[in-house]
């Protein structure tokens, strides 16, 4: 739910597989686990999200089943044998919930139901069935922070002060016009409420653009909307809140998902006392003044009820999980998600300072610390480490250099997938899908970027249709017109032709998921990084375990050759010859010493004799 403006200037596959690649092809791709072993794979050390590899579907935009340009949940059911086939352990599906699409579909006005566009209920409960059957679990989105203002709770909420729901909202008097304090920005929403003339209480602004003060002439009250105005935030102070949020998600969690990711999950609480935010100078797209949010953002209230969400959620058999989008300073903050030593919060809070962190870069120190720090400071606790969502340019454009992006993106999805922790990855990352920006004003879908247009040009570039192959409509959809226009580049991007390729970004994932699955040094070894004085190799060793030998990950993520000792003894690891397990440079396949010249943009991955 998070804009980018926080990481940026803000019938089935196979059957059409078998019918369309040779045989030899297919050969050339890894081999798939039955559902009962890929179950059973997740098994080691730990629960099963320990090790998963989880991926998120915007289902607009994954398959269309029934010929009206937008994706569905039957269409997802459709495509499982390609998700088996490449290793996915869990889905995260983006918001299915009924809803106006303002946000699409992050303003829920039911949670309890489909959208229709997406299908019924009946349609997800054959969706988690065959799911089950293709070993792969299920994650919904859950928004705890805000619903739509056509939910039937902010109905009534809105309707008086005096209705039950009256205190499920954040609700405000404003304060007078030309009270001392009151700058041109609130005067800007001036309303004439029952003692005249009233501002917002405050100068917070919503991240879509405007005051985050909404008047409603019912209540002659101003309600709080951290996001659009049509998503009013919850009052978490009331326990009613509380008990009627967490019983929508008993009701999910009754049907058999695997857990939530949480969405905004740290905007849950606002400060009781509604102080102005500190103001950081100059404006953002949207022509409102930069604000340093800490009244609105990851208060320390939150803990308090993550905790007893996890409580709850720990009640369910089958390691039910909870993910965070934890947008955070620090890896001391990270660390504050999972309960600290404690770890009785969050499983998996997302660890956005490696994909997305501010100043983020290709750049080998900067990977190296985040990396490190999430292996050492989170008190033992999984990280989970992601570089593509459906509010962020894709990273094959964020990273890539226009020249190399696809040996870049193999890099990035080697520290993806070879790193110690869980993994997150975005449908068509495993493609190299391209982000495509809408080129006018009048063709943009987000209304974050009809608002911030030219600055912010919104996030339909990264929501762009699946491209499965390179017929007509990448075989997203029958239908001539798509919710959003398939990208040029499904002609050559695409499932189909990829898993022709020995050589191409899917079948790299294909490999590397493979490894990571079947290796238990990659799944559960200790991850040191070495030769730490390199500006552009990253290299880091996973620790033997067991019985099987270190593993050493060497990438170089500059442009040109790069010839080094590789030392794992500082990793506390006797070495002195190596042999190569995966490469993306023919040249290294057969090396054999820990001397070795890197290739540009080359990833190296060898065992340790």
């Amino acid at each position: 739910m998070s804009p980018r403006l926080l990481s940026r200037t803000s019938a089935t596959l196979f059957a059409l597989a078998w019918t369309t690649l040779s045989a030899t092809a297919l050969a050339q791709t890894t081999p798939t686990l039955t559902p009962d072993a890929q179950m059973q794979s997740q098994l080691h050390d730990g629960p099963w999200w320990k090790h998963a590899l989880i991926y998120e579907i915007y289902p607009r935009s994954f398959q269309d089943s029934n010929g009206d340009g937008v994706g569905d949940l039957n269409g997802i059911t459709q495509r499982l044998d390609y998700l088996q086939q490449t290793g996915i352990d869990a889905i995260w599906i983006a918001p299915m919930y009924p809803s106006p699409q303002v946000d699409f579909g992050y303003d829920i006005s039911n949670y309890e139901a489909v959208d229709p566009q997406y299908g019924t209920l009946a349609d997800f409960d054959k969706l988690q069935a065959a799911a089950n059957g293709h070993g792969i679990r299920i994650i919904l989105d859950m928004v705890l922070n805000h619903t739509s203002d056509k939910h039937a709770w902010f109905v009534e909420s809105a309707s008086s002060r005096t209705n039950p729901k009256a205190d499920w909202y954040v609700w405000n008097d404003g304060i007078p016009a030309d009270g001392p304090n009151v700058n041109d920005y609130q005067r800007k929403y001036t309303h004439t409420g029952p003692k005249g003339k009233v501002v917002p209480p405050n100068n917070w602004v919503s991240l879509f653009g405007g005051s985050a003060w909404e008047w409603v002439e019912a209540r002659q009250q101003f309600y709080y909307h951290d996001f659009y105005k049509q998503q009013p935030d919850l009052n978490w102070r009331n326990p009613a809140v509380e008990k009627a949020m967490f019983d929508t998600m008993r009701f999910w969690l009754d049907r058999g998902v695997a857990g939530f990711r949480l969405d905004a999950i740290p905007a849950l609480f606002e400060d009781p006392q509604l102080r102005n935010e500190p103001e950081t100078g100059g404006t953002n797209a949207q022509g409102d003044p930069n604000l340093k949010k800490i009244y609105t953002d990851n208060l320390p209230e939150v803990h308090d009820t993550i905790r007893r969400m996890r409580a709850m959620i720990n009640s369910y058999p089958n390691n039910r999980v909870l993910i965070g989008e934890t947008y955070l300073p620090n890896t001391a903050a990270l660390s504050a998600w999972y309960g600290g030593a404690a770890a009785n919060e969050l499983q998996l809070p997302m660890d956005m300072l490696i994909g997305f962190g501010t100043g983020v870069a290709y750049k080998a120190p900067y990977f190296r610390q985040y990396l490190n720090e999430a292996e050492t400071q989170l008190n033992g606790a999984q990280p989970l480490i992601v570089f593509d969502n459906h509010d962020n340019v894709r990273s094959i454009d964020r990273f890539g250099d226009g020249q190399h992006n696809q040996l870049i993106a193999k890099g990035i999805a080697s520290i993806l997938l070879t790193s110690h922790a869980t993994a997150m990855t975005y449908y068509g990352a495993e493609l190299g899908m391209p982000t495509t920006e809408p080129t006018r004003k009048e063709d943009v879908k987000d209304p974050i970027g009809i608002t911030g247009w030219p600055k912010e040009k919104g996030r339909d570039g990264e929501r762009t249709p699946m491209q499965w192959t390179p017929g007509a409509q990448a075989d997203f959809s029958t239908s001539a017109q798509t919710w959003l226009p398939i990208p040029p580049s499904y002609t050559t991007i695409n499932v189909q032709t990829e898993l022709a390729d020995p050589n191409s970004l899917l079948n790299w994932h294909k490999r590397l998921i493979a490894m990571r699955r079947d290796n238990p040094t990659l799944r559960d070894g200790k991850q040191t990084m070495i030769n730490t004085d390199s500006t552009a190799v990253l290299a880091y060793v996973r620790a033997a375990t067991a019985g099987q030998p270190s593993i050493l990950v060497a990438i170089n993520l500059s442009n040109q050759p790069q010839t080094l000792t590789l030392d794992p003894s500082t990793a506390g690891v006797a070495a002195k010859s190596a042999k190569t397990l995966l490469t993306d440079a023919p040249e290294l396949n057969a090396v054999t010493t820990l001397n070795t010249t890197l290739p540009p943009y080359a990833t190296w991955i060898g065992s340790l004799q």
